[in-house]
């Protein structure tokens, strides 16, 4: 039996031993049940927000004496937020502890703290970039997470085997080869998404490769060629090639590349196939994920799952993940059941583009597109495209001259506003001569608009995408035609094209995109809540706040623009021949009339709040690129020239500031005679405040 010292000694041991902390991911969700950030937890423990990113990720311990105060803002925070299931707490001996310990850790350990405001959000203003064991970036409206998928929509797989999902999950890889990765991916890794409408199909898992672990595998750490690399593939010879293909899989069309598809054939509705994205392959476009590929594995991790969770699991570029997600939220067919047989047959989803591409009439189309070549078709064709206008010099007034500032105003995702509610054709066009013009009815028009003249020459026409008057008949998009109607003039069509079947077709994209848009913004500090001058002091340093949140939203951004242009997809390639049939004509969405539809109206938008513009405030644009238009400005704000009611509310119908798609925010400012000198030069004030974003990508 031991003696009584000995056991004396045992029990001092243990006091002295350092205090036992909850493991890392219940740190984590305490925290977030108390409501603090990650950066204000490590300035009360006087240290860094990497470090406290390193504890609650698993991947090192706090040291005492800050280990002691951890552990004791832990234990009260587990008083007053107790794990989902688990046993109530005694109340009254908690409760005389928990507040004090709290306290003591934010006040005693940081007095120079700044208290939060008792009007603070409950939501944190921003979202640190931090791990990615994140339950606060869950909004209440997702649905409860599907027991199919437990671990995510993606998982990013460095080279020592350990992949990395959402919520700080890490998963044990084996896999040497990629058939090997394909298979652990199926059948372990529990990876994957449900479905978006419930006539789709459940999003394939992704993962994504770290350079070291393309090499691990047997892929090259990078692909070269002298084609652009996100069009370079691996030849059908390479062992990696054979390896997939002797194990029965197949690769699609678009072959080995920096997102490569492999799959099998579906086994009933159990869909079999895997994507992949190499990083060191440039998957991840900078201009759309800026900074992205440089991150550590968590945090891409935590990137592409936020994206995924609100947009999309990504399937290629931002502009193919756009085009996926309508036809994910518009299915192109449904379950029916045929009276005669009494079997479940597919049938065609009503709001939906069908299964089977239809082609344009010959004005939608593009020159070299099979319907024109074929027909020897001469008669114009659409030209709707978003402004690329500037107002010449000498209508510039002196008064304008003397103004000290030349303000940008960017409208936020003017082109996901412009697809809200926006009834589109569904059925294939028909050819009519001399119809009555219906602003109902979608189509592209021949008329002449050549007689219409604003009442001022400072304003561009809202009829070509150069501002310039119209010069005889042309084509245009319906919502063209019904603005001309709007400014009071007769439209007298000769021809027109129109679709009889109609619908909303963009709009659950449309909401899917804003909501996600609007959320990330205001998990970088931006609300709808805030005044005009708080909004503008939030954007300036949103960026800032949190640069994994700042890349999902500019992904989000990337996608509206990138999956609106694929509705128009060139052919690429040097092998291409004109009047050939190109792989995107293929697809129903390849939908030049629908591109043409949404930037007829973000246009006729953008018109329309110029000329209230003018109204209200005497101000005329200087120039407009795209979304963005520049002002003269009698100082470096917006606020300084937007027009206010006199209870200091903005004006309806001009500009307004704020973060809802299609509200404006401050672009860029510069120095009044910078923008006539650009002007007088020929150049457009807004391609150098702006960075030259004017087009919408035709695909990548």
């Amino acid at each position: 039996m031991a003696s009584e010292e000995e056991l004396f000694a045992s029990v001092d041991a243990l006091l002295n031993e350092e205090p036992h902390l909850p493991p890392p991911a219940e740190r984590a969700r305490l925290r977030e049940a108390a409501g603090i950030t990650q950066a204000r937890l490590a300035t009360a423990l006087k240290t860094t927000t990497q470090s406290v990113k390193n504890w609650e990720n698993g991947r090192s311990e706090p040291k005492s004496p800050r280990l002691d105060a951890y552990q004791r803002l832990l234990k009260g925070w587990a008083a007053k937020y107790p794990a989902p299931g688990a046993a109530p707490a005694h109340a009254p001996a908690r409760a005389a502890s928990t507040e004090p310990a709290a306290s003591r850790v934010e006040t005693a350990d940081a007095p120079q703290t700044p208290a939060v405001p008792a009007a603070a959000p409950a939501r944190p203003a921003f979202r640190p970039a931090a791990a990615s064991r994140r339950p606060a970036m869950k909004k209440a409206a997702q649905p409860a997470a599907d027991p199919r998928f437990p671990h995510g929509p993606l998982a990013v797989l460095d080279g020592d085997g350990c992949a990395y999902g959402v919520d700080g999950i890490v998963l044990d890889c084996p896999a040497t080869t990629v058939v090997e990765l394909v298979e652990w991916t199926l059948r372990e890794s529990g990876l994957g998404a449900p479905k978006l409408n419930r006539y789709g199909k459940d999003s394939d898992p992704l993962i994504v490769l770290t350079a070291a672990a393309a090499v691990k595998l047997g892929l090259p750490e990078r692909l070269e060629g002298h084609e652009q690399r996100r069009s370079l593939r691996l030849p059908e010879d390479h062992p990696v090639v054979k390896q997939v293909v002797k194990a029965k899989w197949r690769l699609t069309q678009r072959g080995f590349g920096p997102w490569a598809r492999i799959y099998r054939k579906a086994q009933g509705r159990e869909r079999q196939c895997v994507q992949l994205a190499v990083l060191s392959w440039d998957a991840l476009d900078e201009r759309s994920w800026p900074g992205v590929s440089e991150m550590e594995p968590a945090d891409i991790a935590r990137v592409l799952g936020v994206y995924a969770t609100r947009v999309i699991t990504p399937r290629g570029s931002t502009a193919v993940s756009g085009l996926e997600l309508m036809t994910a939220l518009r299915p192109p067919t449904k379950p029916e059941r045929d009276e005669e047989t009494g079997n479940w047959v597919s049938a065609y989803n009503p709001g939906s583009l069908g299964t089977e591409p239809m082609d344009p009439a010959p004005p939608e189309a593009t020159a070299e597109h099979p319907v024109v070549v074929g027909s020897g078709w001469t008669g114009g064709f659409l030209d709707e495209e978003a402004y690329q206008w500037v107002r010449p010099v000498d209508l510039l007034t002196d008064e304008e001259c003397t103004l000290p500032f030349a303000v940008g105003l960017d409208l936020n995702t003017a082109f996901l506003a412009a697809a809200a509610r926006l009834v589109v054709g569904l059925s294939a066009p028909d050819h009519f001569h001399a119809p009555k013009f219906n602003p109902k009815i979608p189509g592209s028009w021949l008329v002449d608009l050549s007689h219409i003249e604003l009442v001022d020459p400072r304003l561009p026409s809202p009829f070509t995408p150069d501002g310039s008057r119209p010069t005889g008949p042309a084509w245009y998009q319906t919502h063209t035609v019904a603005y001309a109607q709007e400014l009071g003039y007769d439209v007298h069509p000769i021809e027109a094209y129109l679709r009889r079947e109609t619908g909303a077709y963009l709009d659950p994209w449309h909401d899917r995109l804003k909501n996600a848009y609007v959320d990330t913004l205001a998990d970088l500090g931006v609300t709808r809540e805030l005044s005009d001058t708080e909004f503008l002091a939030a954007m300036e340093r949103h960026k800032d706040v949190d640069p994994t949140m700042a890349a999902v939203l500019a992904a989000i951004k990337a996608t509206v623009k990138g999956g609106i242009g694929k509705l128009r997809e060139r052919p690429q390639g040097k092998k291409y021949k004109e009047g050939e049939r190109w792989p995107a004509l293929q697809r129903p969405t390849w939908r030049p009339d629908i591109r043409a539809a949404v930037i007829s109206k973000a246009r006729v938008n953008m018109h329309r709040k110029m000329r209230n513009m003018a109204t209200m405030t005497g101000l005329y644009p200087l120039a407009v690129l795209s979304d963005c238009v520049v002002y003269p400005s009698p100082g470096d704000s917006p606020l300084d020239f937007l027009p206010y009611a006199a209870s200091g509310k903005p004006q309806p119908g001009a500009f307004r500031l704020g973060p809802t798609p299609g509200l404006a925010k401050l672009e860029g400012v510069q120095p009044m005679l910078w923008a006539v000198d650009l002007m007088e030069k020929g150049y457009n004030p807004a391609r150098h405040i702006k960075g030259g974003d004017a087009v919408l990508d035709e695909g990548e």
